[in-house]
C-alpha cells in the first residue's frame, strides 16, 4: 500500500480495499472504545468485557475485526487472550491528526448541533461515544 500523488494533485492509493478496511474498524465507536481502553495497557478479553459492561461475543467481534486490520495483537497465554496495541504512538498520531481536521473542518461543532436537534424533536438524549 503506497500513497502517491497523481500528476493533478489528490491523492490516491494503490490498494483502496485496505484502507477502507482500516477505516471501517476506526468507524465503530465501541471499537474507538477499545482501542481507548487498550491505550493503557494489555488487556484480557475478561477485563474488557467487565469494563465495557459489554457482552464477551461483542467484545470478541470488535477485537477480531481490530487484529484483522493490524491494530492489535493478541497474545495467548492457558485460557487467556490478552490484547494490545500494535503500534500506540501511531495510533495516537492518527487520533490526533483526526481532531485536528474536525476542528479545522468544525465538524466538531456540527456533530454536537446534531444531537442536540435530535434531543430537541425527539426528547431523547443521545449519548456521545465513548
Amino acid at each position: 500500500m503506497t500513497m502517491k500523488t497523481h500528476s493533478s494533485g489528490p491523492l490516491w492509493f494503490e490498494d483502496r480495499s485496505a484502507y477502507a478496511a482500516l477505516f471501517h474498524a476506526l468507524a465503530e465507536p465501541t471499537r474507538l472504545a477499545l482501542l481507548e481502553h487498550l491505550a493503557t495497557g494489555e488487556h484480557r478479553v475478561r477485563d474488557m468485557v467487565d469494563h465495557m459492561q459489554l457482552a464477551q461475543s461483542t467484545v470478541s467481534k470488535h477485537l477480531a475485526c481490530l487484529r484483522d486490520c493490524g491494530l492489535v495483537s493478541v497474545r495467548v497465554e492457558g485460557r487467556s487472550s490478552w490484547f494490545s496495541l500494535v503500534d500506540p504512538g501511531r495510533l495516537e498520531k492518527l487520533v490526533a491528526m483526526a481532531d485536528e481536521l474536525m476542528t479545522a473542518s468544525h465538524a466538531a461543532g456540527s456533530l454536537r448541533d446534531h444531537r442536540e436537534r435530535h434531543e430537541k424533536i425527539t426528547g431523547q438524549v443521545v449519548p456521545e461515544e465513548r
